[in-house]
């Protein structure tokens, strides 16, 4: 029976503090009841948000854990697509400049009737030194067209098909080149040796010439026009019992690394009341 009677007197305290906490709330600002149950369980509250807070830290953590290998691979391909981007944007800036040199080289030569080309391949014979071309006989090219770039000579069309074309470099065996000294004017035949060395040769013993000349084309024989730049001198070799002298040269154009170049179609002659001087 004393247990009952202290159950029932709890429930009454209870209900008794309830029925207060509303009346204070709907009749006064202030609600002592709330206050002193706050101060109360104020230390309880911080004890236990001090006891979550790691616990909550570290839920968190595993949940960005687990969402870390998406976001990776999110970075990844974002990281791939601006990398192309800018792959794409150099290799659009270089194009642009091997045009803007094309584009300047013509309108310094207009005299010359030029077509321009993309190298789509290099002949893998060691003995011999060729490039192939995207264009062909229906672009009007044709054998024995001189091949250059904007710094200097190439070498010549060999072979034509449809639509490709094989240029034989200055540097193969088989190619030879009327050429002349600009500073002496000496004249010579510039040919081609294996493994890519480009020599003048038959220059005249009593003529000048030296490392760092320039060589050009001579225009002799008609089939090159003149002033072409050939190369520079690296090196003379000359006795006194030889008629002549030779000299090795250093090709102006890099010519394993070319990308694009242009075949003259045909020119004139620079020289005043010249007539055509032919392909």
């Amino acid at each position: 029976m004393n247990v009952l009677r202290s159950r029932a007197t709890a429930v009454i305290l209870v209900l008794c503090l309830i029925l207060a906490w509303l009346i204070f709330d709907q009749t006064s600002y202030a609600n002592p009841l709330r206050d002193a149950f706050s101060r109360a369980v104020s230390p309880l509250q911080f004890v236990l948000q001090t006891l979550a807070s790691p616990v909550t830290r570290v839920v968190s953590l595993v949940g960005h854990l687990k969402e870390l290998p998406s976001e990776n691979e999110v970075l990844r391909r974002q990281n791939a697509e601006l990398r192309n981007q800018i792959i794409l944007l150099q290799e659009a800036q270089i194009e642009n400049e091997t045009l803007r040199r094309q584009l300047d080289f013509k309108s310094a030569v207009p005299n010359f009737r030029l077509l321009s080309a993309e190298v789509i391949g290099h002949d893998p014979n060691n003995l011999s030194q060729y490039l192939i071309l995207d264009r062909g006989g229906v672009d009007g090219v044709q054998r024995g067209m001189a091949v250059i770039t904007a710094e200097g000579l190439v070498g010549r069309i060999s072979e034509v098909s449809a639509d490709s074309a094989k240029v034989m470099l200055v540097t193969d065996p088989s190619s030879s080149v009327s050429a002349l000294i600009q500073r002496s004017r000496a004249t010579g035949s510039v040919q081609g040796y294996p493994n890519g060395e480009l020599r003048m040769r038959y220059i005249p013993q009593g003529d000048t010439v030296a490392p760092g000349d320039i060589v050009l084309t001579s225009g002799l024989g008609g089939n090159l026009p003149r002033r072409l730049v050939i190369g520079q001198v690296a090196s003379v070799q000359r006795t006194d019992v030889e008629m002549f002298q030779e000299a090795k040269l250093i090709p102006t154009v890099s010519l394993h690394d070319l990308e694009t170049v242009m075949v003259l179609l045909s020119f004139t002659s620079s020289e005043p009341g010249s007539e055509s001087d032919g392909k």
